[in-house]
């Protein structure tokens, strides 16, 4: 691989971290909108407290999903990624972003307090986590991949 190569490579591994994680944070703060009524602070918290809540954890899922990310290549990527092990990558970053999503339920609602469900919250039982979270670090990643593989058209001009 020559030089060129190389940094053409690292361009195109850049492109393709910036738009999965434009996608990342984008649907994540949707989902945290649309699933807060599950949580115990729907009801019992101001509208402030709602919104800086949804911010707040899309910011922590940007956190998550980068990280996740980055482990992934670095275990899985090898030096002609995006182009080859993709799946890979793809399934470790989604299995690093369940794994932290089911400690992190755990630890901020058995041992914290820090948030809790409401009894409309479908729980997954054994793990005993909330259906919608384990769903959130399933789903949106794999958008997130398939948008952030596929460059986008490339307008051209027509005179």
């Amino acid at each position: 691989m020559t030089l060129q190569d190389s940094v053409r490579n690292f361009d195109n591994t850049i492109a393709v971290l910036r738009r999965y994680m434009i996608v990342i944070v984008l649907l994540n703060l949707i989902w945290e909108f649309v699933h807060m009524p599950l949580y115990t602070i729907w009801n019992e918290g101001t509208t402030e407290d709602i919104l800086f809540a949804a911010i707040h954890c899309t910011g922590g899922d940007a956190l998550i999903g980068l990280t996740a990310i980055m482990l992934a290549i670095f275990m899985f990527g090898g030096s002609s990624w995006p182009g080859k092990y993709w799946q890979a990558v793809m399934l470790a970053t989604v299995t690093i972003g369940l794994g932290y999503t089911v400690f992190s339920e755990w630890l901020n609602i058995v041992v914290r307090e820090a948030w809790a469900y409401r009894d409309i919250m479908p729980v997954v039982p054994i793990l005993n986590v909330g259906l919608s979270p384990l769903l959130q670090w399933i789903v949106i990643p794999i958008i997130a991949f398939q948008f952030a593989l596929k460059p986008p058209e490339r307008r051209t001009r027509h005179a």
